[in-house]
């Protein structure tokens, strides 16, 4: 059993994280910017995945941590949002600097070599998303970046299986269950260290 810490445990791919841990047993602390929005997620606690100091206490002493964390709640919000350009770097700088012995990322298929690049309103959200990527290659930490296709479904079943790629654009699809179930399979026997890959399935 591990010990995993999910930052963004209140968003579509945190719940399902979360949910996928639990299922197999694992210990899980799910962390969010205002825990009294989501009273349905039971023990939650409260943490800024920017501040050092933050991440550093929560994630003291477990085995793992998941960035599945978004500036915004969904489309409309990241449109409007004023995003600091820094986000995901001040992200993985307090990642890095925790000393925890496994981190894994959610990443973003716009940043995949191939993809269509996004809407004018999205692509500073996209330019800071990528800041964050170059600043794992260039750590020392033991992490990866799981990235789902642009077909990713709330709606759709848990499949129990998935593929995975390198940085190249696929046009695939994938459910939000089995993305956990390639992040808590990253925790539990990682297979991938220190690179981006694709997550997805083609039938």
């Amino acid at each position: 059993m591990s010990s995993i810490v999910i930052f963004g445990a209140g968003g579509r791919a945190g719940r399902a994280i979360r949910t996928e841990a639990l299922s197999r047993g694992h210990e899980v602390v799910a962390v969010l910017r205002d825990p009294q929005r989501h009273p349905d997620i039971d023990n939650a606690v409260r943490g800024d995945i920017t501040d050092p100091d933050s991440v550093a206490a929560i994630v003291a002493g477990h085995d793992a941590a998941v960035n599945a964390v978004s500036p915004a709640s969904g489309p409309e919000d990241l449109a409007k949002l004023a995003l600091d350009p820094d986000f995901f770097v001040k992200a993985v700088d307090a990642l890095v600097a925790s000393k925890v012995d496994r981190i894994v990322a959610i990443g973003l298929v716009s940043n995949l070599d191939g993809a269509d690049e996004l809407p004018e309103q999205f692509r500073a959200f996209a330019q800071a998303h990528a800041a964050g990527v170059q600043r794992l290659k260039a750590s020392d930490a033991d992490w990866v970046m799981l990235t789902p296709p642009m077909q990713l479904s709330v709606e759709a079943a848990r499949l129990g299986r998935y593929e995975t790629g390198g940085e190249a654009f696929v046009d695939g699809h994938l459910s939000y269950a089995d993305l956990a179930v390639a992040v808590v399979d990253e925790i539990e026997k990682p297979t991938l260290h220190g690179r981006r890959a694709t997550v997805f399935n083609v039938d």
